[in-house]
């Protein structure tokens, strides 16, 4: 299929301006909100070494000034809890390090994971992927490469998903050779996008983008990371709905997160807000255990508690599946239906 090369140049510009223009610094996302005089906030600054800090202003933009439980701020504010070294969190809770080609993790039979780029716009302070050897895996074409022959030999794969760090981190003629290469493989047949970025700059959403997902033989899913409806902003409806018109399938996955969504009445706006922006409610996950993020964590029991009380505030097609992550196991692993009825 012939590549879509036209550019939407001044949209392109602006998502990579604002790309660069993050905060990097935790004591300026404090100064911004009006949190730099806070008792505790300030003393997990050192937290960055650890992992660094990095947020968008259109995301930091949705925070609340003054709010110091602000949960889109818990998600991405470095904290001293970090340095804790809990017990049972590792640096590589889904036994992921161990890539089949540089880039590519063939975890499931039928599809494969492709790293297609190491960086994040915004870096959570909960992710699995914290300490992944990226340097390792890079995302470049030679990598890219040998990412393809080994999915053009292996024809139980029918879908690839394009994850990272962020996927849509690449540029937009990056995006389309992968896809273009990715479609001349015939037994492929659907293309997976697990992104963060248009939630956090829905300016990633270029015109050429949706252009070229609206030209693909592949069928085209994007799945997004939200954890909280004030994440869903009026520019990130617009975005959604551009993928929309493209053909593009809309899903999302959260995780569960002590302090920001572990309760049935911010479950049931996020799914509300989702559906409203045209995103179908996927994965509710429950915390994968990577050092440093032991401070979200919330237990089977509350988790089971919580999503059964959900079910009773919202219509079954708005309740995600609540399930965990295991290194090595075939799918995803659902919490036990049985006793969350129970």
């Amino acid at each position: 299929m012939a590549h879509i090369i036209t550019q939407n140049t001044a949209h392109r510009e602006d998502w990579l301006h604002q790309l660069a223009d993050v905060i990097t610094d935790p004591d300026e996302l404090l100064q911004l909100l009006s949190l730099n005089t806070h008792p505790e906030l300030p003393q997990g600054r050192d937290a960055r070494r650890l992992f660094a800090l990095r947020v968008p202003r259109a995301f930091a933009a949705r925070m609340q000034p003054g709010d110091a439980n602000d949960p889109l701020l818990r998600q991405v504010l470095t904290a001293s809890a970090e340095f804790i070294d809990a017990p049972g969190f590792t640096t590589d809770p889904l036994d992921e390090q161990r890539s089949v080609v540089p880039g590519l993790l063939h975890k499931y039979r039928n599809r494969a994971l492709l790293l297609v780029k190491g960086g994040c716009a915004v870096n959570c302070r909960y992710c699995f992927r914290r300490h992944f050897p990226y340097q390792e895996n890079q995302g470049n074409k030679a990598n890219w490469l040998q990412a393809l022959e080994y999915i053009r030999q292996h024809p139980e794969l029918d879908e690839i998903i394009f994850s990272g760090g962020d996927p849509l981190m690449a540029k937009d003629h990056e995006l389309d050779w992968l896809i273009g290469e990715l479609e001349a493989i015939p037994h492929l047949k659907r293309l997976r996008i697990h992104t963060r970025l248009p939630v956090v700059i829905p300016a990633r959403i270029t015109t050429t983008l949706c252009q070229r997902f609206s030209a693909s033989r592949l069928q085209v899913l994007m799945v997004t990371h939200i954890n909280h409806a004030n994440e869903i902003d009026p520019p990130l409806r617009a975005s959604m709905a551009q993928l929309r018109s493209a053909g593009v399938t809309l899903l999302n996955q959260s995780v569960l997160l002590r302090g920001i969504n572990d309760n049935a009445d911010t479950l049931a706006a996020l799914s509300n807000a989702l559906f409203d922006a045209g995103i179908l409610p996927y994965y509710l996950h429950v915390l994968d255990k990577v050092q440093g993020a032991a401070h979200f964590m919330v237990s089977d029991d509350e988790a089971r508690a919580i999503m059964k009380s959900l079910l009773s505030k919202v219509s079954g097609y708005l309740v995600p599946r609540l399930t965990r992550e295991v290194g090595g196991e075939p799918s995803k692993t659902p919490l036990d239906l049985r006793l969350m009825q129970s």
